[in-house]
């Protein structure tokens, strides 16, 4: 069975609806750049030899951020990374920008809580290659908390309704600098979670970038070369450039990546901008001409000092050694499936779509599952006894009996029974648990559910593995025969147009410059 979607969006607006709930929105499209170049710092920026002191002196320089729901691992063994490029008019440690560097960054001085740039990265614990997958800022999720809302509208939301419940609570209606602070966690983490529960993967580390790291990040390196198909005068962003190959930095840079008007497929297309200068951002800053170079080198240190928050668990000497070795070619940037480009809110506001099933396998497919599965053949381990696994199944879905059908179906393949369980509000997407990051068995319930998502619970104990259903379900169910009563209303759309549907993808070596809308 297909995922069924909020019923809220539709295919047309609502005329005279006044914007419920609605997420500001700002032509600030810079802020996925700025997050895009954060991950050229942290892929590549300073893990050679050349870079190592000044690097090593970066690890203790960064601000971080504690308690944040990442750091539980996953079974694919990959390390994942939420990358966060937010619109805050402030440095990572949280001074105000300069009048001068909101002139440079070309914004107001509006306070802004967006986070218009979200990556998933996932990286093979060895090292060898890593996955940028871009998620569309105006991405409509349905979050376990306050609702319905534009992903890039998440952070803000969160982190409001903690404030709004601090006032409450206080006699005094008063907010301390702890509040804000403790706003600002339940802000990240509502975002961790929405994250994971749109595409199955638990981060096991945070990063966040502001605005004024693009600009830094990319003079540091020398500028970064970008191709247009055509000439291009957008005033909205700023963005006045001629058509072919030319080298941009600073405000430029920042007008290239956050222009969304007039372009076919409004904010994929820019996107496809992003992802395109991204790709040459790494391949710049892991050029011979900056490794070589103290003075970019220091540039880059002091620019990440000034744009960073990562996570407070994150060993960043330990993640850069692992990265040492990676080549251009190995990194390559994705960006998840949607299903429309075109919807509305009913209060008319205008979203972009998508099946969370198919986000999540998606997702799924750029874990090293593979790599573990050879590795275990390789090494003798030995295949897993079905009878060994005892397999619970939560239900959290309004289909009854699906639990029990889902258990029949495994219980046929020699599976022990274990719990059935109903609760409607444990999950979004559908994934298997296990309680070790080594647990085989977690693999093979996967593979006979057609490729669920697997995650480590600790709480599930030894010789036992857990199913959870959602919505997104679409694996065997018992009797076939039965299953179409139980099948829940999916909602269809007009196919999108190849431009759309197909989209680039880009990666950071080759010498070519990639020319795009």
């Amino acid at each position: 069975m297909s995922a069924e979607l909020p019923a809220t969006p539709r295919r047309a607006p609502a005329p005279g609806r006044g914007r419920r709930h609605a997420t500001p929105s700002r032509p600030l499209g810079s802020r996925i750049a700025r997050t895009l170049a954060a991950l050229a710092s942290v892929f590549c920026l300073l893990v050679t030899g050349v870079g190592w002191s000044l690097f090593n002196g970066l690890s203790s320089d960064l601000s971080s951020a504690g308690g944040l729901d990442v750091g539980d691992g996953g079974l694919d063994g990959a390390v994942d990374i939420l990358l966060v490029g937010t619109d805050n008019r402030t440095d990572a440690q949280g001074n105000a920008l300069s009048q001068e560097e909101l002139a440079t960054v070309r914004t107001g001085e509006d306070e802004g809580e967006n986070t218009d740039t979200i990556l998933l990265i996932r990286i093979p614990e060895d090292g060898s290659s890593a996955t940028a997958i871009s998620v569309p800022r105006d991405v409509y999720v349905e979050t376990r908390d306050i609702g319905g809302s534009k992903i890039n509208g998440v952070y803000a939301g969160y982190k409001q309704t903690y404030l709004d419940e601090a006032v409450a609570n206080d006699p005094d209606g008063a907010l301390t600098e702890q509040d804000q602070r403790d706003a600002v966690q339940a802000g990240r983490n509502g975002l961790i979670n929405t994250v994971r529960d749109l595409t199955g993967v638990q981060a096991d580390h945070y990063a966040e970038i502001g605005l004024l790291g693009f600009v830094l990040l990319t003079d540091a390196v020398g500028g970064v070369p970008v191709c247009l198909n055509e000439d291009v005068d957008e005033p909205l962003s700023g963005a006045n450039f001629r058509a072919g190959v030319q080298t941009v930095s600073g405000s430029d840079a920042l007008s290239f990546v956050r222009q969304r008007h007039d372009l076919p497929a409004g904010d994929l297309d820019r996107i496809v901008r992003q992802q395109a200068f991204m790709s040459q951002l790494v391949k710049k800053t892991l050029s011979a001409g900056t490794l070589a170079d103290p003075t970019k080198l220091g540039a880059l240190v002091d620019a990440a000092r000034r744009s960073f928050v990562i996570d407070e668990n994150w060993d960043f000497v330990d993640f850069a050694m692992k990265l040492q070795d990676i080549s251009g070619g190995n990194v390559r940037f994705e960006t998840i499936p949607v299903t429309s480009i075109d919807s509305f809110t009913e209060w008319g506001e205008s979203i972009v779509t998508v099946d969370p099933g198919q986000v999540a396998e998606f997702v799924g497919g750029f874990a090293s599952t593979d790599d573990v599965e050879e590795e275990q053949e390789q090494t003798g381990t030995p295949g897993v006894d079905p009878a060994a696994v005892t397999v619970s199944v939560v239900n959290t879905t309004a289909i009854d009996g699906l639990a029990a059908r889902v258990s029949g179906s495994l219980s046929e393949l020699g599976y022990a029974v274990g719990d059935l369980l109903t609760d409607p509000a444990a999950a979004y997407t559908s994934h298997v648990a296990a309680g070790s990051a080594d647990d085989p068995s977690a693999f093979a319930v996967s593979d006979a559910l057609g490729g669920l998502p697997v995650q480590v619970d600790p709480a599930v104990p030894p010789g036992a593995v857990r199913v959870v259903l959602a919505e997104d379900y679409s694996g065997p169910t018992g009797d076939a025969s039965a299953t179409e009563s139980y099948s829940p209303e999916t909602t269809t759309y007009a196919p999108l147009p190849p431009s759309i549907a197909q989209r680039p993808t880009f990666d950071a070596g080759g010498s070519d410059v990639p020319c795009v809308n």
